[in-house]
């Protein structure tokens, strides 16, 4: 005898093909992940071009590319002056790319480069500011989980047909490059 009772089965979920977005639901609003990520990405960005202006051209109380070449030869870098241009470049060229979502994977990579050096700077002093590292490892992971995830569709990315669609694997990849990069500038540090 059939039941009256109503089904207690799960509903069926269509089937997502590779390249293909999920349906969405009536909950689920795509605008809100791409609102959220364009402002991590502003944020973050912006925050990083910022500190690199400090150091290129000594703008918001930075020390100018002279002031940071002391900074990077104090702290055990060669060539402290060309680690201070190529911090510089990097933070503010990296920035601005992420602010805008140009090339994501690549920006963040190289925040999370340069700031994988600045955490091995402040390493010891404890987890919060002044002297912590709180601050660098949050740089870290924002810029980790921005290559990881993509820009969003707030962003210029979406106009470039190699990066319209954001693959996980370019994200990893990223995020791999950035950790070598690091890591070969930390191995030239005394």
């Amino acid at each position: 005898m059939p039941s009256t009772s109503p089904s207690t089965t799960a509903p069926t979920t269509a089937t997502v093909l590779p390249g293909r977005a999920a349906p969405e639901s009536a909950a689920t609003s795509p605008h809100a992940y791409d609102a959220g990520l364009l402002l991590l990405r502003l944020a973050l960005g912006l925050t990083m071009a910022a500190h690199g202006s400090q150091k290129l051209f000594g703008w918001f109380g930075g020390g100018g590319l002279d002031g940071t070449g002391q900074f990077f030869t104090m702290s055990g870098y060669p060539a402290g002056d060309a680690m201070a241009v190529v911090a510089g470049l990097t933070e503010t060229f990296g920035g601005l790319a992420l602010a805008v979502g140009l090339l994501t994977p690549l920006a963040a990579a190289a925040i999370l480069g340069t700031m994988v050096n600045a955490l091995a700077v402040t390493w010891g002093g404890g987890f919060f500011a002044p002297k912590g590292s709180e601050y660098e490892l949050l740089l870290i992971a924002g810029a980790a989980a921005l290559a990881l995830t993509g820009p969003g569709r707030y962003a210029v990315d979406r106009f470039l047909p190699v990066l319209r669609a954001h693959r996980l694997a370019y994200g990893a990849a990223a995020v791999v490059v950035g950790l070598v990069t690091a890591g070969v500038i930390l191995l030239l540090r005394k």
